[in-house]
This record gives C-alpha cells, sequence and structure tokens, in this order.
C-alpha cells in the first residue's frame, strides 16, 4: 500500500481482496452475497502475549468451513497466516482480535445468477482485543439464561461452519438483555444444550465437565478445554445434556476465543455455588492463562519484521 509508512494503524488493519488498509478504510461491496445473502464463513485466533494462540488450528478450521460451502480464495494456508501476522504486526498491538473471512461476491454481469458463479475473496482484520466478558463478569460469573429461543437446527445450518446466521442467536441476547441477564443459552427442538452466542457451553455434573455433541460449533477453545481436563486430571465426556440436568448442574462455564474460559455463576433464578465460579471452572480459567503465558500452543510474532 502507497503512503504506509505515514498510515495510521493503531485502531486496526484490514485486508480485502489483496488490498492492506487501516481498519477505517475497509470496505466490500454491498451488493455481494457475503453481505446480501450472509454467504460468508470466518474464523477468529486470537493474540495474546504478543504470540497467535491455536494459528494452525484455526486456519485449518477455516479452510473445512470454506470447501463446505465451496467458497475458493485464491489464498493458500499459508498465505492466510502470513496476511494475519503482517496485519498484527502493522498495528503493533500484543492482544489483538484477528479474524479471516471468506466472503461470496455477486456474478458478474452475464454470468448465471447462482452461487456457483460468485468468486470468493478474503476480508482478514486485526484490531484491538475484545472480550466477550469483562473481566469483572469472569471473576464472579456471568450471570446466563436458557432463552425460549431454539437454536437453528444444523440440517438447516451447519453449526461446525463458522457462519454469521444469527438470527436467533441475537434473539436470544435480547431475551436475556430484557429480562435482565448478560448472555442466554440456547437449546435444540428436543431440549438439549447446544450452545450460547460466540460460545461453546460446559456442564460440570458430578465432577466431570461435559459438553454436547452437536447442534455447536467445535470450538478450538472448547479442544483446548478438554487437553486442560485430560492434564489436569478432570474427567471430560461429551454427550446430550438437557435442560434439567444443564439447571441442576453444579458448574456452568463458557469457551470462546474472545475470552478463553469464562465462568457462569447464575442460570436464571438460580445462584451457583457461593454467586461465585465454582472450584472447576476457576481452575480451568486459571490453568488456561498461565499455559498461554508459558507459550502453550502459541505462534510468537515478530514485531521488528517488515512488511
Amino acid at each position: 500500500m502507497q503512503g504506509s509508512e505515514v498510515a495510521d494503524w493503531s485502531a486496526g488493519a484490514a485486508y480485502v481482496d489483496g488490498v492492506v488498509t487501516p481498519i477505517k478504510q475497509a470496505k466490500i461491496p454491498i451488493t455481494d452475497w457475503g453481505y446480501r445473502r450472509s454467504d460468508v464463513t470466518y474464523d477468529v485466533v486470537g493474540v495474546y502475549f504478543g504470540a497467535f494462540f491455536r494459528l494452525d488450528d484455526h486456519v485449518k478450521r477455516f479452510r473445512r468451513s470454506m470447501e463446505k460451502l465451496r467458497l475458493k480464495p485464491e489464498e493458500s494456508d499459508e498465505d492466510i497466516k502470513r496476511i494475519l501476522t503482517d496485519l498484527v504486526r502493522r498495528t503493533g498491538l500484543r492482544e489483538a482480535y484477528v479474524a479471516m473471512d471468506c466472503v461470496r461476491g455477486k456474478p458478474a454481469p452475464g454470468l448465471p445468477y447462482h452461487p456457483a458463479y460468485g468468486r470468493a475473496y478474503l476480508v482478514c482484520f486485526a484490531i484491538p482485543w475484545v472480550w466477550l466478558f469483562s473481566e469483572e463478569q469472569q471473576a464472579r460469573g456471568v450471570h446466563a439464561m436458557i432463552a425460549k429461543t431454539p437454536r437453528i437446527p444444523p440440517e438447516s445450518v451447519d453449526p461446525t461452519v463458522k457462519n454469521f446466521h444469527w438470527g436467533d442467536l441475537t434473539q436470544a441476547l435480547f431475551e436475556a438483555h430484557d429480562a435482565g441477564f448478560e448472555t442466554a443459552v440456547l437449546l435444540d427442538q428436543e431440549g438439549n444444550l447446544t450452545e450460547g452466542p460466540g460460545y461453546n457451553v460446559f456442564a460440570v455434573i458430578d465432577g466431570t465437565v461435559v459438553s454436547p455433541p452437536k447442534g455447536a460449533l467445535e470450538g478450538i477453545t472448547r479442544l483446548s478445554v478438554k487437553e486442560l481436563c485430560e492434564d489436569l486430571g478432570i474427567p471430560h465426556a461429551i454427550r446430550p445434556i438437557s435442560r434439567a440436568e444443564l439447571e441442576e448442574a453444579d458448574e456452568i462455564f463458557f469457551s470462546t476465543t474472545a475470552g478463553g474460559v469464562m465462568p457462569a455463576s447464575r442460570l436464571g433464578t438460580r445462584i451457583l455455588g457461593n454467586d461465585r465460579p465454582g472450584p472447576i471452572s476457576a481452575r480451568l480459567r486459571e490453568t488456561f492463562w498461565e499455559k498461554r503465558r508459558q507459550g502453550w500452543h502459541a505462534t510468537p510474532i515478530d514485531y521488528a519484521a517488515k512488511p
């Protein structure tokens, strides 16, 4: 980019279809189907302590999502890693929220009006770190409720492909807001737990950390929780969790890139424990961040390298 040496990257940097700009200058065509039809997939990788966390895992999942949606951008996985690294380096951020989107464009004039003829391209950006829940909320436990809105069935929208089909999640968030809660978790049509808006959900039942087998994203931080349980000798299982089990769970916590392990202290009218994170949730959260400090699954960023 010409003049990049005087550009203001402090608010973030973006890569849009081969062009790098400060985040405030980034734009996509409003007629593209990524915007008009939510014909897009994405992934988000975190940077903390000056390093990406599980960068390879995020890029691999991003590629799987693109393949499932028949999105084929020009960039390879290694290209994507270089692009993301360049964006973070330009900003100088040591704590960053780094997104990668693949958007389907509108078919060019003369081509059939069909997604098979829309060109896929990348939109990536790095901005200052985003906490899904504040550090204060995490320390005292997030206040959540079970939404009346059911999760979109996986037969309609595959939840293992990160997507912008947030109609049900947004409605659940408004339910929570109107009822005085900070977030909501969603059940499927059979009344079993799926996930929350932007995070996986875990229940601690009789000392075992349990997460649902379907209806939710196969989260990278969720995978990290499984690894932590194995390291710490905490039993872990993937199985259906009914509403009744969730409401009677000893502990509940969430996991996401934008926050790591995030305990809950309330579910609806029920106060869990002493209205504070439970011992297993708190131990997992503390261990997660301590291992991150030590370089667990880290890809350090060379901030001195030139673009």
